[in-house]
């Protein structure tokens, strides 16, 4: 079995949040569930995540199946360091498993990459092996030192390594592949006899270095998978680099991104083919998109389902429905439970909230509709707002078929508007209004001639 032990106990003082570091987000998800995501679909059979600051937020934050947290105790006098952490996972760990050491600030680390370092640790018949890449300046890290047939021979810290060593430019990226009985030996092996009272993992290689046991390293080309987050700057860095793997994933699909440097698309979200999307859109979490749809403006959508041809401009939209052929905005709001027909038309500054329109439906400009159930083929008129809370609960109102609600009507719910029904521009209706009626709900106008005058009010020049 391939176990995962992925640290996530580190305070990350350098971000300076109240929250634990690998819990910031990239591109709507937490740094850890990315390192997750990664191991599981490497095929990791079970993840032992270490948590310390902030761990009931992690546990609360962090959910999914064959995931185990340990907590790495904190108080006086407790030694510290990746050895002691990984210590933690241990017990979940056994002789014959495979055991991948993950950093849970590591979120670019691809699937790819640990399947094909724990290919390679198998194929070598390795005890222990490092992944590793080689960086142009490789200050601060330690370097892999190889023996002349390739295996390593040993991690030195950069301010332990000589002038020769310093200059080589392959490095320890903290992540490892270690088969279940040698990293137990390894551990046993370790202690904290250094300056920083810690227990290292690098010092488990060194112990199965110098006890003969075989351990190889695995180099890999992309060294951006290696980058940590330990700052907000590198997090901005790594957002970078993940909206630009799921931008340039769309467009190799067929989906057009006129400008992908200024459009946000989170990991869950798909798009069908031919769809345009115009810079400024935000999708975000588990919103899909259909074919040849075209998105402008300031447009966000979250957790919505977008039809084909459909077109979009400077809207929100929330967990709502929008089907085939629908035109919406600008400046238009779907509030959640939204449910658009077939080429439905909401246009500018419309609000809908929890209400279904039917095919070719339309609220052209300026109206609220909330909580209603209207039929298909229906206009709704300029200002029109549908009045669904007396203050203490919310009322329905039921559209028919092919009915017209004239401009700046107010229907007060609960109310029926039948099928062909009519209202007449600036109504109020209170009562349900039948198949075919036309209803008139408003005073009658009355022009009183010389008022003006009379009051005094008229201004002479």
């Amino acid at each position: 079995m391939n176990i995962g032990i992925i640290l996530a106990a580190g305070e990350g003082t350098r971000m300076k949040s109240r929250h634990p570091k690998v819990l910031h987000e990239i591109s709507g998800k937490p740094l850890l569930s990315y390192v997750l995501d990664a191991a599981q679909n490497a095929d990791i059979s079970r993840n032992v995540v270490i948590v310390g600051h902030g761990k009931d937020e992690v546990v609360e934050k962090i959910s999914g199946e064959n995931i185990i947290f340990e907590e790495q105790p904190v108080h006086q006098g407790t030694p510290y360091g990746t050895g002691y952490a990984v210590m933690q996972g241990i017990s979940h760990v056994a002789d014959e498993d495979n055991v991948i050491v993950l950093c849970g600030d590591t979120p670019l680390i691809t699937s790819t990459t640990l399947t094909e370092l724990m290919e390679y640790h198998d194929s070598q018949n390795n005890n222990a092996t490092v992944l590793t890449t080689e960086l142009a300046d490789p200050t601060g890290y330690g370097r892999i030192v190889r023996k002349d047939e390739g295996s390593l021979e040993e991690i030195v810290e950069h301010k332990d390594a000589s002038p020769a060593q310093r200059g080589i430019k392959e490095i320890n990226s903290g992540i490892y592949c270690f088969s279940g009985k040698e990293l137990k030996i390894g551990l046993k092996g370790i202690d904290n006899d250094n300056s920083q009272n810690e227990y290292y993992l690098t010092d488990v290689i060194s112990v199965l270095v110098q006890g003969g046991y075989k351990v190889g390293a695995f180099l890999i080309e992309d060294s951006t998978q290696i980058h940590g987050i330990n700052s907000r700057v590198q997090l901005a860095q790594a957002d970078d680099i993940i909206r630009e793997r799921i931008n340039t994933g769309h467009m190799e699909n067929g989906v057009t991104l006129i400008n992908p440097k200024d459009t946000y698309i989170e990991p869950k979200v798909r798009i069908g083919k031919d769809t345009i999307v115009y810079p400024g859109a935000v999708l975000e979490g588990e919103t899909v998109i259909g074919e040849d749809c075209i998105i402008r403006g300031t447009t966000r959508i979250v957790d919505s389902v977008i039809g084909n041809g459909v077109s979009i401009e400077s809207t929100l939209i929330e967990k709502s429905k929008v089907d085939d052929g629908c035109k919406i905005g600008p400046y238009a709001h779907l509030r959640p439970d939204s449910d658009l027909g077939k080429n439905v038309k909401i246009g500018n500054f419309v609000e809908i909230k929890k209400s279904t329109l039917g095919d070719n439906s339309k609220a052209s400009h300026l109206s609220y509709v909330g909580d209603a159930l209207v039929g298909s083929g229906v206009n709704i008129g300029c200002g029109v707002v549908f009045v669904n809370y007396d203050g203490e609960k919310k009322y329905k109102s039921i559209i028919g078929d092919n009915a017209f609600i004239g401009s700046n009507s107010n229907l007060v719910a609960p109310v029926r508007v039948e099928d062909w029904g009519y209202v007449a521009a600036g109504s109020t209706i209170t009562e349900n209004v039948g198949e075919g009626e036309l209803s008139i709900a408003r005073a009658r106008q009355v022009n009183k001639a010389g008022w003006v005058e009379k009051k005094g009010l008229k201004k002479h020049k």
